[in-house]
């Protein structure tokens, strides 16, 4: 055999294969849209009351934390067939469809079969288990009635401590939206109020392994940097139920971060929790 054929049957053998680009599965939030596509649905509904216009990061666990809504209640109101598949400039409802004046229930919870991703190693030991008065009618004919009033303070709730330590941060709506209560490896948590987990996991940034309750329309409690959940989402659960054991997931120390978000926007838990 010629020196130039073995030459070329060794070039042949030594080929290395030049693959394209491996494929990237983005989980950090909502991704840029590139500027030369038309408008997304619903960009007409940009900047009114019940939207939200999707920010670079945003993910559907934090559009409905802010909102004050179940994330499977806003996946079902837009028909969002994959919640991990935001783009920025996405203008989603994050209140309830309306029907007429009256607001229709929120779509119940239906197991979608694609859930917003959650971070790995959550332990999880789940438990064994008014509508506002009518308007006033007038007495003139030539007036219209008044439309029915929202049922917001109805809803105000007594909460009781989540967790017994000492308040080592306060309330900052700036930078701290909740407040911060010391404690140890393993103390239990407890639902500040009765109601129905929304999100039990760890797919929201920096609040590490996370339970949030829905209490009523008005109000939301998150609890977060969990060791342990003990609960699983769309269960009910009762004022004092341990829900969680504190630990320091996606933190610097042992604690627990604790929320009240009415309507969606953080208050300050204390004004909320009676006095020790």
């Amino acid at each position: 055999m010629s020196v130039l054929a073995v030459l070329m049957i060794t070039a042949g053998c030594s080929t290395t294969r030049v693959a394209g680009p491996a494929p990237v599965e983005d989980r950090g939030g909502a991704m840029a849209r590139p500027a030369d596509l038309p408008p997304l649905p619903g960009a007409e509904n940009a900047g009114k009351v019940g939207y939200y216009t999707v920010k670079p990061g945003d993910t559907l666990f934090r559009i409905a934390l802010e909102s004050g809504q179940n994330w499977r209640d806003v996946q079902a109101w837009n028909n969002l067939p994959n919640p991990n598949a935001l783009e920025v400039g996405q203008v989603l409802r994050v209140l309830p469809p309306t029907n007429g004046t009256a607001a229709a229930a929120p779509a119940a919870p239906s197991g979608p079969s694609t859930s917003p991703v959650a971070s790995p190693g959550v332990v999880s030991r789940p438990l064994t288990e008014s509508s506002p008065p009518p308007p006033v009618a007038s007495n003139s004919p030539s007036t219209p009635p008044a439309p029915p009033p929202a049922p917001v303070g109805a809803d105000e709730l007594t909460f009781v401590w989540p967790a017994q330590g000492a308040v080592i941060t306060p309330f900052d709506e700036a930078n701290n939206k909740g407040v911060s209560i010391a404690g140890k490896v393993g103390d239990p948590v407890v639902a500040a109020a009765d109601g129905r987990v929304v999100y039990a996991g760890a797919g929201l940034r920096g609040y590490g392994n996370l339970i949030i309750l829905k209490h009523n329309n008005t109000y939301l409690t998150a609890y977060a940097h969990n060791q342990a959940l003990l609960v699983r989402e769309d269960q009910a659960v009762r004022q004092g139920q341990k829900i969680a054991e504190m630990g320091s997931s996606d933190t610097d120390r042992v604690k627990l971060h604790f929320e009240v978000r009415r309507l969606g926007k953080p208050v300050d838990p204390i004004g909320h929790l009676p006095k020790r």
